[in-house]
């Protein structure tokens, strides 16, 4: 396992001037296999100097290895141990400013009573003129209840803030919308509607994030028949619409049509099902779909609800066999499951220039290296391989499209289109087997979703 951005560390040391001076500090450290990024003096001195060294690691137990190989040097103490992942989140990670000044008594009168009474009043007259008239226009709520973040599971509201405020974040940084944190202390499914009911008339958008499923398939449709503002769960449709861009690209680039390809997918948890429908309506005509239980397909027994249906639209070949069985021959892999399902030998049973996304995260269905081996295009959704699909490349520009447009509800259509935005962004001449994706920090990706979005609600 490589050094991980997210396990970056500062250690304070004290050391003689000659240890500091012999190199041996920066040789010890990378040795024990941490990746320097540092090394600043905090107080020179003649006997000893206060030192700043920052470098990554793999994770905690790794800290520690570096600090034991630190401490063992002679003339050379560790202070403390700083993890600047923390520091990052001291306070929390966003806040609320003004967009108006607030001076003096007539800027005060204006933004506050009395004048806002004649604002409200223009509200309570034409409800409608709220989205133009409050930060409904430019607000998104992010909802959780804390039973699916990341990979860590049902860890409650409260340890899901942070992920909230760094989705808010993301929001802010490449789409410039505001978007709240609103953790649930409730997994009753009755309680959550409820709940973002209640509190929909200052937003203009609903965000469902990490909800265990399968209780986010009907949260996400009793929202969407209740409210009148967009409701999009990002696990489900963020990740579908990314997919569908990479892919997009992978077909433009080995030259095959969507709707001659087969694909085999493993997961048919929330990510899962969104990815296959949004590919089928995008033209696909043969997937088939693994679960932990074996492939989809009509008559199978334990399968819920949402299962079922998705086995009436999918395996047109009724595939009963394994995940190995599937591929042979097949286009495309598509992993949203778990580490270490299919292997290189697999890959290689595949069709000419295949295509393995392999979006088990941090650890693939395949190791990407092997899989690269045999496939033409290799995806992950890891930030150190090529190809990440990352959701941030959707939802802010999406949601930036939505308010821009004062749309009600999000469609299939908006989402199809997002993806081909987000595709458009790699021009032809930048296209290869490693960059079939933009960057996330893409400048153009936001804005061209975006419009697409627009055009595809006006």
């Amino acid at each position: 396992m490589t050094a991980s951005p997210g396990y970056s560390n500062v250690f304070r040391l004290i050391a003689t001037p000659e240890l500091h001076a012999s190199g041996a500090i920066i040789s010890t450290v990378a040795s024990a296999g941490a990746v320097i990024t540092g090394l600043d003096v905090v107080d020179p001195g003649t006997h000893s100097v206060v030192l700043d060294l920052s470098c990554t690691t793999r994770d905690s137990g790794h800290v520690e290895l570096v600090k034991a190989a630190l401490g063992k040097l002679d003339g050379c103490s560790v202070e403390k141990v700083s993890d600047s992942t923390f520091l990052v989140h001291l306070g929390g990670k966003i806040a609320v400013d003004l967009k108006v000044p607030l001076r003096n008594r007539t800027d005060l009168a204006r933004a506050y009573t009395p004048g806002v009474a004649r604002v409200c009043m223009a509200i309570y007259e034409n409800p409608a003129d709220a989205r133009n008239l409050t930060i409904k226009r430019n607000s998104v709520a992010v909802v959780t209840d804390g039973t699916a973040v990341l990979g860590l599971g049902d860890i409650g509201p409260k340890a899901a803030m942070p992920v909230m405020e760094g989705k808010a974040a993301l929001f802010k940084r490449f789409a410039g919308v505001d978007a709240w944190p609103i953790c649930l202390d409730t997994k009753d499914t009755d309680e959550i509607v409820r709940a973002v009911e209640l509190i929909a008339p200052g937003f203009g958008g609903i965000n469902l994030e990490d909800i265990s499923a399968p209780r986010c398939f009907e949260i996400e449709r009793r929202l969407r028949e209740k409210l009148d503002i967009p409701v999009f769960h990002d696990d489900q449709h963020g990740t579908a619409v990314v997919v569908l861009a990479a892919l997009l690209n992978a077909l433009r680039l080995v030259k095959k049509q969507m709707g001659d390809i087969r694909v085999v997918m493993m997961g048919a948890g929330a990510a899962g099902v969104a990815v296959a429908r949004l590919l089928l309506l995008s033209g696909l005509k043969d997937i088939v779909i693994f679960d932990s239980k074996g492939p989809l397909y009509v008559g199978r027994d334990r399968m819920d609800e949402d299962r079922a249906a998705l086995a009436e639209i999918t395996n047109p070949r009724h595939h009963t066999g394994t995940v190995s069985e599937a591929l042979e021959d097949a286009d495309v892999f598509i992993g949203l499951s778990q580490p270490n399902v299919i292997t290189a030998a697999d890959v290689s049973k595949m069709a000419n220039d295949s295509i393995v996304f392999a979006l088990a995260n941090p650890d693939p269905e395949i190791d990407p290296v092997q899989a690269a081996k045999y496939a033409k295009v290799v995806a992950t959704g890891r930030s150190d391989y090529p190809n990440q699909i990352n959701n941030v490349l959707a939802f802010p520009g999406i949601f930036r499209g939505l308010l821009d447009s004062g749309a009600h509800k999000i469609t299939d259509a908006a989402m199809i289109a997002a993806a081909q935005a987000i595709a458009s962004v790699v021009t032809d001449d930048a296209l290869s087997s490693i960059y079939i994706i933009p960057s996330v920090f893409d400048a153009n990706v936001a804005p061209a979703v975006a419009e697409a979005v627009v055009a595809a609600t006006s």
